[in-house]
């Protein structure tokens, strides 16, 4: 858990950087985009930026994903304003993969210090407080999808070999051992490493932590990839799709929950071991699946992605270790223990802000407990292949295919609405409304390419 640091540590922090060769200070935070934008300061003004934060425009909550600016949320509709962006220090690490800098996560707060509704970090810790308030504990970890692709000009395409196998590994070898090196050296843990499904597509897999610090882990992770891969003549890609015709790539979120350390969705009488909290929990996710996946999966090129056959997940329903369901629930296994039972979100990419993303699964999920939601059985099939009516008997839709449809679910749903707070969805809404008016009369596959290296 992050800690008060004292000006007299940050004084020796900054000593012993600079002694290690560090020259400057990243400080990062995610826009509404999930795009990582940044400021870098010297070394030395640690201390005084860790007080003050150093002066970013009020905009960057309304850039799109092409670095437009939208005008469109009164809230923020003149270019007059400017917040502090102020490193969480106790969260400062130097990059192993970067060994000139060091590197923060950034609170967003109005220029008198006060909490500024637009800060997406604050949305997850107000959520993370109110479920503390009510005795429970959550844990989360992410799974990566990425794109590698050769940066030399005329250099061979990274081997696509046979799915998850380690020839395909081996093309890449210098870059996934420096890859493990630097998130070692670099504070994350790692579950897991492999070629994935795709043509040169990998998946790394962080171990869970507590909410905030697992979307900081995010964030730094794609920091450390991005570096590996440039070291190594490669180009890492995070983007929702790759090609229009390719499975795409996932930013699986997995949670869990716990009171008095004990796993809620383990250990109890209700079907598959969950207790009655776990699985309102989980049937509060599902009651609010298409205005969370409004916010875990929001660009145009998601919507795209989430097509039934692909394990991306297309329609609302749970299943147990089912991967074409949006909600795959993992049991708890006597070989894996209690503790390894959770939840995992599929409808979930590199276009969602972290942050926002796990605020707004706590905060469905605590609304299903709140109201002693109960689940309905599980489909462990494709609802795919049934007839529409199968699927309207099991209350099963279709998540939202367009833009205008994950607008209606987004603003049509309270409690996402309350997690968010009302400026910093309105804002929100008008930056996808933004991006959906960019690619208004585009092609898919332009569509595709114009966000392929914007993650």
């Amino acid at each position: 858990m992050e800690r008060n640091v004292t000006a007299v540590d940050l004084q020796a922090k900054a000593e012993a950087l600079a002694k290690e060769g560090v020259v400057g200070i990243t400080i990062a935070w995610v826009d509404n985009n999930g795009i990582t934008r940044s400021r870098t300061v010297p070394v030395d003004e640690l201390p005084s930026v860790a007080e003050r934060g150093v002066g970013v425009t009020t905009l960057f909550a309304v850039f799109d994903s092409h670095d437009g600016i939208t005008f469109g949320h009164p809230g923020l509709s003149t270019p007059s304003g400017d917040v502090r962006l102020v490193p969480v220090a106790d969260r400062l690490v130097r990059l192993a993969g970067q060994p000139a800098f060091a590197w923060a996560p950034g609170r967003q707060v109005a220029a008198d210090g006060s909490a500024w509704p637009y800060d997406q970090r604050g949305v997850l810790e107000r959520q993370v407080e109110r479920a503390a308030g009510l005795g429970l504990e959550f844990r989360a970890g992410y799974e990566m999808e990425f794109h590698l692709s050769r940066t030399e000009p005329g250099a061979a395409e990274v081997l696509s070999g046979p799915a998850y196998g380690p020839r395909v590994l081996l093309d890449v070898d210098g870059f996934a051992a420096q890859l493990l090196r630097d998130l070692r050296d670099n504070g994350v843990r790692v579950n897991q490493f492999h070629a994935e499904y795709g043509p040169a597509q990998f998946e790394l897999s962080i171990a869970a932590a507590d909410p905030v610090t697992a979307a900081d882990q995010q964030v730094l992770a794609r920091q450390t990839i991005h570096a590996a891969a440039d070291a190594h003549g490669l180009r890492a890609s995070f983007a929702p799709l790759v090609t229009t015709e390719g499975v795409g790539n996932g930013w699986h979120l997995h949670t869990s929950l716990s009171r008095d350390g004990v796993n809620l969705l383990s250990g109890g009488a209700e079907p598959y071991g969950m207790t009655p909290e776990g699985a309102a929990y989980l049937a509060g996710l599902l009651r609010d699946l298409p205005a969370i996946t409004a916010v875990t999966a929001p660009s145009v090129p998601s919507l795209h992605r989430l097509r039934p056959g692909y394990f991306s997940s297309a329609f609302t329903f749970w299943g147990v270790e089912n991967r074409e369901a949006a909600l795959r629930f993992v049991p708890a296994t006597d070989l894996l223990g209690a503790s390894h039972a959770n939840v995992e979100l599929k409808p979930s990419d590199a276009s969602a802000n972290p942050y926002l993303a796990l605020g707004v699964v706590i905060a469905s999920g605590l609304a299903g407990i709140a109201d002693g939601l109960t689940l309905p059985e599980p489909v462990q099939e494709d609802p795919s292949s049934w007839s529409a009516e199968q699927r309207d008997r099991r209350n099963i839709h279709r998540l939202p295919t367009t833009p205008e449809e994950q607008r209606r679910a987004l603003l049509g749903n309270d409690r996402v609405r309350a997690a968010l707070g009302e400026e910093l969805l309105g804002a929100f809404a008008a930056v996808r409304a933004a991006d959906q008016a960019w690619a208004e009369g585009k092609t898919i596959q332009d569509v595709v390419a114009a966000h392929l290296w914007r993650y």
